[in-house]
């Protein structure tokens, strides 16, 4: 068996951690800087104690709103196999469409509405048949 390569905390690596620590160097930079993994900077730096830095991932102030969807919806009278059958609203309302979007080929919806709808791909299908 091979001889495991281990990296020792030295007391001059440590000196060196601090000190890129902090520059504000990434975690990343810092491993490859000292030759060690990602996950052993953070650990080190954690019984370190080295005071936390903010997260790189910038947040907004604003409340997260996912973008609303435009449909062009169609009644019963013009609907037509071409456009996307997804039902909007209650079948018993007046108020009752579908989406109207053009289909993915071969398929009753839209790409947003095929999503949703084909959520099992053939290899978990293949999986399940052999199971």
């Amino acid at each position: 068996m091979a001889d495991a390569v281990v990296s020792a905390w030295t007391e001059e690596r440590l000196v060196q951690l601090k000190k890129l620590w902090g520059q504000g160097l990434s975690i990343t930079q810092i491993g490859l800087k000292l030759g060690v993994t990602r996950n052993a900077v953070v650990g080190k730096v954690h019984r370190m104690g080295l005071p936390k830095r903010q997260s790189p991932i910038v947040r907004s102030d604003k409340p997260f709103e996912p973008k609303r969807r435009k449909f062009s919806p169609l009644t019963f009278a013009h609907w037509d196999k071409n456009k996307c059958s997804w039902p909007i609203g209650d079948p018993r309302s007046p108020d009752f469409k579908f989406c109207g979007d053009r289909i993915v080929e071969g398929r009753p919806y839209c790409a947003l509405h095929c999503s949703m709808a084909y959520t099992t791909s053939n290899k978990d299908e293949k999986a399940l048949k052999t199971a």
